[in-house]
């Protein structure tokens, strides 16, 4: 019953700050989506992987194994993801990226740092900046058959990886007054991004449902298959590897959404991928952390 009471309380205030969003939206209340991702995308998050990754206390050793398991993982899930596309028949252009690429920035990190404390957050923000990058060349390529390295490099996401990587390698630290205002503007980043998570998924319009749950119990299979595989083969301790597996399983993110409506992959059939896969999640989710506590 202790544990059930502290699955709750994990993930409780994740869902309920997405929930909120969502009433929000539902109301009809104003909410900028676009300004409040870019904000998040280019000064909060960025902020908050810096700020993990030189202040974490964790062995530098260990975030190789994560980053090294991060990347197997994600080959897994990879292969997992093209033979779900071949049995089933759908577009490859339109459904591979979203099953493969899952929501380990909005939902993820929450779940990391309220499930296993600070050094859950720096394991998660790993595999979250392993996830932007693979995202951003070879997911933007699934999706439109290009693939921009000058995108990657005008991401702040990945200079904060960067950075944050050398200052710990190092042992460096950013002075005072400058640690407090960039923990200060991190600190906005998880709710910013659960809040949007819900107005966004507010907005968008399902299509496709029998075909929505398929995937996205698939995905949700293959996830937790590919997490569980890779922290295996690579040893990784008991946090770490529970952080790999939880941050595998989450659901399709909203970007999945963004980048098939801005390349024409069919992003009605995408909102419904990501709104179903979502409320799989609500059920899915605490029952993994049952298991992964």
């Amino acid at each position: 019953m202790n544990l059930v009471l502290t699955v709750l309380e994990i993930v409780a205030p994740v869902f309920l700050l997405a929930a909120t969003g969502f009433g929000w939206r539902k109301l009809g209340l104003e909410y900028p989506v676009e300004f409040v991702t870019r904000l998040a995308m280019t000064i909060a998050v960025p902020c908050l992987i810096f700020t993990a990754l030189m202040q974490t206390e964790l062995d530098p050793a260990a975030l190789s194994a994560v980053t090294l398991t991060t990347l197997a993982a994600y080959a897994l899930m990879s292969l997992g993801a093209l033979a779900l596309i071949l049995i089933t028949g759908v577009d490859r252009r339109t459904f591979l990226a979203p099953t493969i690429f899952g929501n380990t920035g909005n939902l993820g990190l929450p779940l990391a740092l309220f499930a296993f404390g600070e050094a859950g957050l720096g394991y998660g923000v790993v595999v979250f900046a392993v996830m932007a990058v693979l995202s951003f060349t070879i997911g933007i390529r699934m999706v439109s058959g290009q693939t921009s390295v000058l995108r990657v490099l005008r991401e702040p996401m990945v200079w904060a990886t960067m950075l944050g990587a050398l200052f710990l390698w190092q042992g460096w630290q950013t002075p005072g007054w400058l640690t407090n205002s960039l923990s200060l503007a991190g600190q906005l980043a998880i709710p910013l991004m659960l809040f949007t998570l819900g107005v966004a998924v507010a907005r968008l319009t399902p299509r496709g449902v029998g075909r929505a749950v398929l995937l996205s119990l698939a995905k949700l299979v293959i996830g937790i298959g590919a997490g569980l595989a890779a922290g295996w083969a690579f040893g990784l301790e008991p946090v770490a590897f529970s952080v790999i597996v939880l941050q595998m399983a989450t659901p399709v993110g909203v970007s999945s959404y963004l980048l098939a409506e801005r390349f024409g992959a069919d992003p009605d059939s995408v909102a419904g991928y990501v709104v179903i896969s979502t409320l799989i999640s609500v059920l899915a989710l605490p029952v993994l952390l049952y298991f992964l506590l």
